[in-house]
């Protein structure tokens, strides 16, 4: 054994009876679900030390903030479905939300099963105070691409959304 990157303990390969230690098939740093995963976190950590600060919540209580203000009513399964959250993360953000009297809940007619979700007064204003800082904060994290690169940087991201989502359909019907 001998200590790795990160001060990890790595297996020698050679005193583990292999001759030569192998390129690994798959290196993480360079996987790409791996990076856009880091890319991801990242991003919503540094936005989320401004709302959290501020105003106390997290980053599924602003997905949800964010979701209602744009579409106005959902019900929550929506919401998750929107914002790509499971169904237990928005449950506890629309709780928190609710109790900061920032969500209204209300029977849903068509479904006595669901109830309908939208923003309180104070919730829009809230939603109204983060737009600026959230606008801002998009272009000082695009701010180091040129227009060139910013657009290909969108056009990729839209597709690779869109070739995931055919992916996982795909693999859904291989299952």
């Amino acid at each position: 054994m001998r200590r790795g990157p990160n001060s990890a303990l790595v297996l020698d390969a050679t005193r583990a009876g292999a001759s030569e230690a192998a390129e690994p098939a798959l290196k993480l740093e360079t996987f790409l679900p791996y990076r856009l995963n880091v890319l991801a976190s990242l991003v919503s950590e540094a936005l989320s030390r401004v709302y959290a600060k501020r105003y106390g919540i997290g980053v599924p209580e602003w997905r949800v903030l964010v979701t209602l203000a744009e579409y106005k009513t959902m019900t929550a399964k929506a919401v998750g479905a929107h914002s790509h959250m499971h169904k237990t993360k928005v449950s506890r953000a629309v709780a928190l939300l609710e109790r900061r009297k920032l969500v209204a809940r209300r029977p849903n007619r068509e479904d006595k099963r669901e109830a309908l979700l939208s923003l309180t007064a104070a919730g829009q204003a809230m939603y109204d105070e983060l737009v600026p800082i959230a606008l801002d904060f998009t272009q000082r994290l695009v701010a180091s691409l040129d227009t060139n690169d910013h657009r290909a940087f969108d056009r990729t991201i839209t597709a690779l959304i869109e070739r995931t989502t055919r992916l996982a359909a795909e693999l859904g019907e291989q299952v």
